[in-house]
């Protein structure tokens, strides 16, 4: 019979609630942050073990990363090849890690944000100090070893990593709910520091910041708020200024250059690109007119972003300015979030190193206990095989008498004579007084007859010498932390010597950078914007001599200054505003740039009813008309705004705004309202109310059933018709009524 169903009757929220709990606690502890003690992600520590097992090492020809990939998503990680690769390129690139972890072959990317080609073309293996530092002793029980996600295969909890990986190369990781970005640091200093803490354990983080100055970032730099790094060390949370390194070159012509040889580690990648695009707009919108030329000339070689400049410009204030308005100083965020003892942790300096140190005493023990077992093991042998040389005649004789290796076995390791056969009288009651060990008798009949030559019993005898020595040693280093602190310093100091390199990034307390903007000298400049959306400015003098053309061939001819801002009111009733200094000035015959490129208008969405610019519109008024005939009158004033695009007016859902104009402010000046049914209202514009922006208005007119506005007119004192079935209706000799009236039908 089928068992009865189980029905567990449980509060929704209560169980979504542990579920996400859980959920988050995978991601935090299984994907996303780093283990304190190795300073590895599972995703990395998984590739590098996967290499270490497919024997791609530091001497052995390069493998095909997409077969790396493959095992390792196929043993250990089952969450996506694309994650794994990401993981393995990552750690085969310089310009990201202090110390890179895997030797890449092909394109892994470039510093400039391109990206690795696929893993079916590159190929990778391990680098040398991967297997020596990170991968060593997983043989000697140094960590645990924990089944794979399908229980099939077997992997290392921890990878017995003797550096602070997780300061040499820093980390980033995005978990739920938290996050971590650790900077890396200079390798030899980060093992000065973890010596200093070894002889005194009660170091505080500035004694530690005197031998670990800062972050040491691979693309180099100038960290510019040392007094900061303090208190980010004790706390594990702050902000570093980083900026790139510039350098002043003379050019022909007694003209300078500005070279930029370093960047800093945030503007890897695309913001390389922007860092050029920064500087192209400063120059554009005249912010300096120093720089007449910009190039990038990086290469495999390094960075080098040129910067030619006119001759007499004023450097320092000209490197202020990229400080001040573009990537060349960025801000690196720092929050050292690790997983310590199975949680997540937010730590200083020294509980990082303290962590790391705690490990290398457990790697350190857990290793010189295998050595000395497997030392003493061998002691055990040696020392049967010694003595055994001592009575080999006898040994001959029980085994050529015995009947089996099970009775032979017997009477070496218990005397037992019963079934073995001796030819002289004297040999058995010598073989009663044997008692080797079971490990021996093993050793003693598989040894081989050449092992009883003279230089080999001479061998014999040294090894066992050494091997007593070598059960001395480890004893010693197991029964004393002095001890095993002067090894554990020992290889770290041996680290330093092979893979130490020179601080690349320099750290000083800096000038906040301070610049003085050009003044830009005030100008008249008409804009004009063509039907299609193209805009510029010219000068005066280009628009008078080209004055018919320029009004002939564009839909908005604005006169203004070059110090003004352009004010575009859409049918959205959203205000966009451009400075006319971002507007391309040059030549009549020039075409211009489309005004969706400059600000955050969308022809393809929007339409313009009515452009100016401020200065003009701050002394106006303008009457604004929606399309459920709601009107209203606003201050221009009220339009000076910071955004760049703000509500110009307040519309209800599915309206849209039908008529924005300036008044002219006249007694006689009246407003025409027109529906699709042809009803015309004139009315007096003194009768609309001057409102807010953002007020709703009054209503301008009724209308009925299912008719709608169509048109509003503002007629001032020249006369104006509009076309009506196939009529023309003289608009200003329509009867003045009052607001909020009917209208009359137009047949």
């Amino acid at each position: 019979m089928l068992e009865k169903e189980q029905i567990i009757r449980t509060e929704y929220s209560e169980l979504m609630q542990k579920s996400y709990i859980d959920y988050a606690m995978s991601v935090i502890v299984a994907r996303a942050l780093p283990d304190v003690r190795d300073g590895l992600k599972p995703v990395q520590r998984r590739t590098l073990y996967d290499m270490y097992e497919l024997g791609i090492r530091y001497d052995k020809p390069y493998r095909k990363c997409a077969r790396i990939v493959g095992d390792t998503m196929g043993k250990y990680h089952p969450h996506g090849d694309s994650s794994i690769y990401e993981a393995l390129v990552v750690m085969a690139q310089e310009f990201k890690k202090g110390l890179p972890l895997v030797d890449g072959h092909g394109n892994f990317g470039s510093i400039e944000g391109d990206g690795a080609a696929a893993m079916r073309y590159t190929e990778a293996r391990l680098q040398k100090v991967t297997q020596e530092a990170y991968l060593a002793d997983l043989d000697k029980d140094v960590v645990d070893f924990v089944p794979n996600f399908d229980e099939t295969e077997k992997e290392p909890s921890v990878l017995p990593v003797k550096v602070p990986n997780l300061l040499v190369n820093g980390a980033e990781g995005i978990a739920v709910g938290m996050a971590t970005s650790i900077p890396p640091h200079n390798l030899s200093e980060v093992i000065e520091g973890v010596k200093a803490y070894m002889k005194d354990p009660d170091i505080t983080t500035e004694g530690l910041m005197e031998h670990i100055k800062g972050p040491d970032f691979p693309t180099g730099g100038i960290v510019v708020n040392k007094d900061d790094l303090r208190k980010i060390y004790e706390t594990g949370i702050g902000k570093i200024k980083v900026r790139g390194r510039v350098e002043v070159e003379q050019a022909k012509g007694g003209r300078q250059r500005l070279v930029v040889t370093e960047i800093p580690y945030p503007m890897i990648g695309a913001n390389i690109g922007k860092f050029l695009m920064d500087v192209y707009h400063l120059t554009e919108s005249r912010k300096t007119n120093d720089i007449v030329d910009i190039s990038n000339q990086s290469s495999k070689e390094g960075i080098r972003i040129v910067l030619e400049l006119k001759k007499g410009a004023d450097v320092e204030n000209l490197c202020n300015m990229l400080y001040k308005k573009t990537r060349l100083e960025d801000t690196f965020g720092v929050h050292m979030l690790a997983v310590a003892d199975g949680k997540p942790e937010t730590m200083g300096l020294v509980p990082i190193i303290r962590h790391h140190v705690k490990f290398q005493y457990e790697l350190a023990t857990r290793k010189y206990r295998t050595l000395l077992s497997k030392e003493l093991e061998k002691k055990e042998v040696q020392e049967g095989l010694i003595q055994a040389c001592d009575v080999i005649d006898l040994i001959i004789e029980i085994l050529r008498g015995a009947k089996n290796i099970k009775d032979a076995k017997d009477c070496l390791m218990h005397g037992n004579t019963e079934r073995i056969t001796f030819r002289f009288k004297g040999s058995e009651a010598d073989a009663k007084q044997l008692c080797f060990t079971e490990r021996q008798a093993t050793a003693i009949l598989e040894m081989r007859l050449y092992k009883l030559i003279g230089l080999e019993i001479e061998a014999l005898q040294k090894d066992y010498r050494t091997t007593l020595a070598n059960i001395a040693k480890y004893e010693e280093i197991l029964g004393s932390r002095a001890a095993m602190a002067k090894v554990i310093i020992k290889e770290l100091s041996r680290f330093q010597k092979e893979y130490g390199t020179p601080r690349k990034t320099t750290v000083e307390n800096a000038k906040e950078a301070v610049y003085e903007e050009n003044k830009v000298e005030e100008n008249p400049v008409v804009l004009l914007m063509d039907r299609f959306g193209y805009v510029k400015t010219v000068d005066v003098p280009v628009y008078e001599r080209n004055k018919e053309a320029a009004d002939g061939e564009n839909k908005y001819v604005v006169p203004c200054m070059n110090t003004d801002k352009l004010c575009i009111f859409t049918d959205k009733g959203q205000l966009h505003t451009v400075k006319i200094l971002d507007l391309p000035h040059g030549k009549f015959r020039d075409k211009g740039t489309p005004i969706d490129n400059i600000s955050n208008y969308n022809s393809n969405e929007e339409e313009i009813l009515y452009l100016s610019n401020f200065a003009k519109l701050a002394s106006e008024k303008l009457l604004f008309a929606n399309s459920s005939g709601m009107l209203k009158q606003v201050q221009g004033a009220e339009f000076d705004v910071q955004k760049r695009t703000t509500a110009a007016t307040k519309l209800a859902e599915g309206e849209r705004l039908l008529f924005v104009q300036p008044l002219e402010g006249t007694e006689e000046e009246s407003v025409v309202m027109q529906t699709e049914k042809g009803m015309f209202l004139r009315f007096l514009a003194s009768d609309v109310p001057e409102k807010k922006k953002s007020a709703v208005g009054v209503r301008g007119m009724r209308i009925e059933g299912k008719d709608r506005l169509k048109a509003v007119y503002l007629l001032g004192q020249e006369p104006r018709s509009v076309a009506w079935k196939e009529k023309e209706i003289a608009l200003h000799r329509l009867r003045i009524a009052n607001r909020d009236g009917k209208g009359v039908r137009k047949s």
